[in-house]
């Protein structure tokens, strides 16, 4: 596995990035079996360390964890911690599902942009109902069944996931629903 271990305006001495391989190297192990790369990212905010995890796996599935603490070694063994429920999670699932993807994950291509917020403090109808692009990337719409794109949902911590259903044509969508429940979008 890859490591890139990195801190935003912070020195990440060697102990600190040894320590991270080991612990969180054999959290990974234990639950994933071909895991890739794993990002992991440290940061100050206000007095505590933060610091933010991901981990991709071969199946096109990505997991992140994110923890702070007032020291960096506990901030990311609360990190690791959560990566490791949460891979745990996704292989009991797999196991109950009795489910084994045999190829990766299909990614199709596709544009994602940012759109400015509409701040009129005036009360003033706007010039033009055209939304102002401020940025525009690339981004990949993963090829799924819904019981996938739940666990990935779950797994990067998004409140939504859009994703392409396995044998269909266009676009489906998860989200977690303010009562706590999944929705799942379908198109006909």
């Amino acid at each position: 596995m890859r490591y890139q271990i990195s801190g935003k305006q912070i020195d990440i001495g060697d102990a600190l990035q040894t320590h991270v391989k080991n612990d969180l190297g054999a959290a990974v192990q234990k639950y994933a079996e071909r895991p890739t790369d794993a990002l992991v990212v440290f940061s100050k905010s206000a007095h505590e360390f933060v610091c933010e995890a991901t981990v991709h796996l071969s199946t096109g599935l990505t997991a992140s964890a994110k923890a702070h603490a007032n020291e960096i070694y506990a901030a990311f063994d609360a990190c690791s911690e959560k990566m490791e429920k949460q891979l745990r999670r996704y292989k009991r699932r797999l196991k109950d599902h009795h489910q084994q993807r045999a190829e990766p994950v299909e990614l199709l291509g596709a544009s994602s942009y940012i759109l400015a917020s509409e701040t009129n403090t005036e009360g003033d109808e706007p010039d033009s109902l055209q939304p102002m692009i401020i940025a525009e990337m690339e981004t990949k719409i993963a090829t799924l069944s819904v019981g996938e794109a739940v666990m990935q949902m779950e797994l990067s911590g998004a409140p939504v996931l859009v994703f392409k259903k396995q044998d269909k044509d266009g676009v489906n969508v998860v989200y977690r629903r303010e009562d706590g429940n999944i929705g799942w979008i379908d198109p006909a």
